[in-house]
């Protein structure tokens, strides 16, 4: 396999240290972002020359664009850029604060979109790299109770998958990282979590954060075998749009797209109605 330069964020714990491990054990060099001096030494102690830290906050616009010029110019060019760095915010729609629905947005949307985009004019002008965002198997079906958590993902899925169609002209891929439960803190510690205060929602979402807090730590996903399955997508000539990783998400997934494809051939006559007679067909 070539030796490829990696940027990863958010690799201090959980999917995204996974990437970076699999990465660097593949031979590769992975500049991994952290948010302190010292998970940075943690960082580049598991592969010295090979792994790089750099302290980062990917909501903050300038510090990004910074980091990965100098990354391109100290480290050397980019070949896969993997937009990691995320959380989870669970709480019912009405019960969670608007501004933490912001925030999820600034962190899990805005933060990915100023990665790639500071990334891309790089591989651009060089007409190759492949750009990866992990977003969920919440991007591409939803739960009750994760309303910010789901929109903040299916966001990405739009924005991923047109960003792919304009950039494939220069040789650059970009795939989605769906994965499903996997083994780390991201429903333990790591989730934020919204505060109850309707009564009328215990009956439905009571059950569902106890039974999200008591499968946390022996969730299904491995890690490690996510890990590998990215480092296998990056050496492929056509690497996929869209990458589902872990049974459960699967099974999800697929089940909420059957239930889309049922509502649009019910509903097919009703939605034909709406056409002028004469008109242009995109």
């Amino acid at each position: 396999m070539q030796q490829q330069k990696w940027l990863i964020t958010g690799v201090s714990t959980g999917l995204g240290r996974a990437f970076a491990q699999a990465a660097l054990t593949a031979g590769h060099t992975v500049v991994g972002t952290v948010r302190s001096e010292e998970d940075l030494r943690a960082f580049e102690g598991l592969k010295p020359g090979y792994a790089h830290g750099r302290i980062l906050d990917v909501t903050d616009d300038a510090a990004v664009s910074s980091v990965i010029a100098e990354v391109e110019q100290g480290v050397g060019p980019l070949d896969v850029v993997v937009a990691n760095a995320g959380y989870g915010l669970e709480g019912t729609f009405e019960e969670t604060p608007l501004a933490d629905v912001r925030r999820q947005f600034e962190v899990n949307v805005f933060g990915t979109v100023a990665t790639l985009k500071a990334a891309l004019p790089h591989m651009r002008r060089r007409r190759r790299g492949h750009l990866m965002a992990v977003t969920s198997m919440g991007g591409l079906m939803a739960v009750p109770g994760m309303s910010a958590y789901c929109g903040s993902k299916f966001a990405l899925e739009g924005i991923l998958e047109a960003l792919g169609k304009e950039v494939a002209q220069f040789g650059i891929h970009v795939t989605a990282i769906e994965p499903g439960s996997f083994r780390t803190d991201w429903a333990g510690r790591s989730m934020t979590r919204a505060a109850r205060s309707i009564d009328d929602y215990d009956e439905l979402f009571t059950p569902i954060r106890e039974a999200r807090q008591k499968a946390s730590g022996n969730q299904l996903g491995n890690p490690a075998k996510a890990g590998e399955a990215i480092v296998h997508i990056a050496s492929v000539d056509q690497p996929p749009a869209h990458l589902i990783l872990g049974s459960d998400a699967l099974r999800l997934v697929t089940a909420a797209r059957t239930a889309v494809d049922e509502d649009i051939r019910a509903w097919e006559t009703l939605s034909r109605t709406t056409d002028f007679a004469e008109g242009a067909q995109l």
